[in-house]
């Protein structure tokens, strides 16, 4: 390879295949115009940076070494880690077309399609850090990694399995045309070492990483992915506050957050039809929302803010307003001049409060980042104050009849850290409950219904066209005969996937999301595979689902929340869930530590599953899809969570080949007798 600088698509499959180039490219500079990555606390010592040299300059010849190592060390001092700028491809960073890459089979080629769709600068946050979204999600630790991953998965037969350590490509290792093609761990740490300073020590050393949930397992759609799961989280949260209410227009949702996820909160708002107010401290992630049409209306100070709500509430509108400044200033704004708010949460990124997940009161985002990066315990305690506030200032709203919840970023968690009055009255449980707890766990997970998603491979807005049709036929016919306790989530669906078009829902690949049981999953699933081999559609379409799900995430403060028989503090069912897709039929597999609420804070597992149009394809996903939903029915079913063990008792009733034990219920007078 001559050049790092591919203009055709024949260039661009030479560059896939070279990997690395044979010859040493110039020097590049950050991109300016994408967002980056916080700089990372400086926490190695002088022997650990050699370290992190030493890893880096591992993937290159020795003759470049002399050029690289003062290079890649400036990155270390200037950064706090080593990205390999040098080495970001030259050519554009999207999802193409399947048949645009250079593989031997198609489910590699897939692979690639939506790696790069995680790398888009228009889906990524940070981009040119290969961070997808939450702050330090990242699809790979170095463009190295990158170069090498794309290379090994144009090589890749139907023979060989590609296994990812933590963005690492170790290699391609012969397996059988039935196992998974890639296997994708990240962050998998010795439990004693996953605090979030051995994240930050592993991650600087280039040994480890963050994957999130859908970063690290190339599987993130864009924001439509939690656009989605807010709409159907906020209706139902204004349904359990105002049962008789045939509309929510004019109440207030307040929220924070608009990055990479959070900004799919004001979308979501008006799907549901309210006035969300969403606070955002990072200008170029609030203006990027308003200019994308994610949110309607950007205001900046905050006495305008009050009147332009007070406005809405009075006028029943459905709007969306970001304000461009701290949430907490927000709550005790309207607190003192009793604006009223129907529905309060978060999703700032708490999971990663130290660098750059969650900015404090009283301090502007820059002198906030010089903070973080030069005192990071100063930044610390100025983080748990501002925490304190928060939730004195919600707990005044709760008191005049809000409803406020967690929405699963560790709010809660990392507030009662602080010394926040966030203790329930029990002394155990928090103040407010988890929206698992309340919400997506019984009216969803506990019957099987989670975020199913697909991507068409073509990249032809028409094929995706085709699938929200096909889809939403299956659920009007599964809405015949199915029980009264799935009809509203079935009916919500229906609406959801009737007006996802025009609600402009796609960033990046055409994608598609929606909650569906097992037997949904599997019937759309093999529509889609019936129109493929038919010729509607005109290329393979990608089968996965966010790991926010309901067999895929052991996680105390959130998936798992709504666990009470003492075992949400276990991982068995995510490392289960990842172990049986994998020979079931799925494509590739990954297992993370972290994701959602943090490092060290959850286990969570996804797959994904290429639909080809062939018999094959179709027994992976019946065997497969029909596991990966039971999985977690059953374990809910155990925990004695009512709606899973009717979940469960309807799925052994019409599945021969399912066996699994219901638990006893036992008469509570005969343990209160005893303690």
């Amino acid at each position: 390879m001559k050049t790092n600088t591919p203009n055709t698509l024949t260039d661009f499959q030479k560059a896939i295949r070279a990997g690395i180039p044979d010859t040493l490219p110039p020097p590049r500079e950050r991109n300016p115009e994408v967002p980056h990555a916080p700089v990372r606390k400086d926490i190695l010592d002088p022997e650990e940076k050699k370290l992190a040299l030493r890893n880096a300059l591992r993937y290159f010849p020795s003759e470049w070494h002399a050029e690289l190592a003062p290079e890649f060390a400036g990155e270390l001092r200037q950064y706090g880690r080593i990205y390999m700028y040098r080495f970001r491809p030259e050519y554009r960073m999207v999802a193409r077309p399947i048949d645009a890459y250079p593989a031997k089979i198609p489910e590699a080629a897939a692979i690639m399609l939506m790696i790069q769709n995680n790398l888009d600068p228009e889906v990524a946050q940070h981009p040119d850090e290969l961070i997808t979204y939450g702050g330090n999600g990242a699809v790979f630790q170095n463009w190295a990694q990158y170069l090498l991953t794309m290379q090994y998965l144009s090589e890749m037969t139907e023979a060989q399995t590609l296994h990812m350590y933590s963005g690492h490509p170790m290699g391609l290792f012969p397996s059988s045309p039935d196992a998974p093609r890639v296997v994708v761990t990240n962050g998998m740490m010795i439990p004693n070492y996953s605090r979030p300073d051995d994240w930050e020590r592993f991650n600087a050393l280039g040994v480890t990483q963050y994957g999130q949930m859908t970063a690290g397992s190339y599987m993130y759609i864009g924001p439509q992915g939690i656009v989605h799961g807010t709409t159907i989280t906020v209706l139902n949260a204004f349904r359990r506050v105002l049962p008789e209410a045939t509309d929510f227009a004019g109440r207030v949702f307040l929220t924070a957050g608009l990055g990479g996820m959070s900004g799919a909160q004001p979308k979501a708002g008006n799907i549901a039809g309210c006035v969300t107010v969403c606070a955002e401290v990072n200008p170029a992630a609030a203006r990027k929302r308003h200019q994308q049409g994610w949110v309607d209306e950007l205001l900046e100070d905050l006495d305008a803010l009050a009147a332009r709500t007070r406005q809405a509430i009075a006028g029943r509108e459905v709007v969306s307003l970001a304000y461009l400044g701290n949430v907490v200033d927000v709550w005790e704004r309207f607190a003192d001049e009793d604006i009223p708010v129907t529905l309060g949460s978060d999703q700032t990124s708490l999971h990663n409060p130290w660098a750059g997940g969650y900015y404090p009161a009283g301090m502007s985002f820059e002198a906030a980042n010089r903070m973080m990066a030069e005192e990071p315990e100063k930044f610390r305690e100025k983080v748990r104050e501002s925490l304190r506030r928060h939730v004195t200032a919600i707990n005044r709203h709760t008191q005049k009849g809000t409803y406020f919840f967690d929405y699963g970023n560790a709010f809660l968690l990392e507030a009662y850290r602080a010394g926040a009055d966030i203790q329930g009255a029990d002394g155990k449980e928090f103040r407010y409950p988890s929206y698992v707890q309340d919400i997506l766990g019984p009216l969803c997970f506990d019957f099987g219904f989670g975020p199913f998603r697909w991507v068409c491979t073509s990249g032809n807005p028409e094929d995706l066209r085709i699938t929200d049709q096909i889809a939403r036929e299956v659920m009007e016919a599964q809405l015949q005969d199915a029980p009264e306790s799935i009809r509203g989530q079935l009916r919500d669906n229906i609406r959801w996937i009737s007006r996802a078009e025009e609600n402009a829902l796609v960033v990046g690949s055409q994608a598609r999301i929606l909650y569906a049981d097992a037997e949904g999953r599997i019937a759309i699933a093999r529509a889609f595979n019936e129109a493929i081999a038919d010729g509607r559609l005109q290329a393979p379409v990608v089968l996965g689902r966010d790991h926010h799900d309901v067999s895929g995430t052991d996680s105390p403060f959130r998936e798992t929340s709504n666990i009470y028989d003492g075992s949400r503090f276990t991982a068995d069912m995510a490392i289960h869930n990842v172990i049986g897709d994998s020979f079931r039929g799925a494509t590739w597999v990954s297992i993370h530590n972290g994701g959602g609420v943090g490092w060290g804070e959850v286990v969570n597992g996804g797959f994904g599953l290429v639909l080809d149009g062939t018999p094959a394809a179709e027994k992976r996903l019946a065997n497969m899809l029909f596991f990966d939903v039971n999985n977690g029915i059953a374990r809910r079913s155990w925990a004695r969570n009512p709606e899973a063990m009717q979940a469960l008792n309807r799925e052994i009733g019409r599945s021969p080949g399912l066996s699994v034990r219901l638990p006893q219920l036992v008469d509570e007078a005969i343990l209160n007798d005893l303690f």
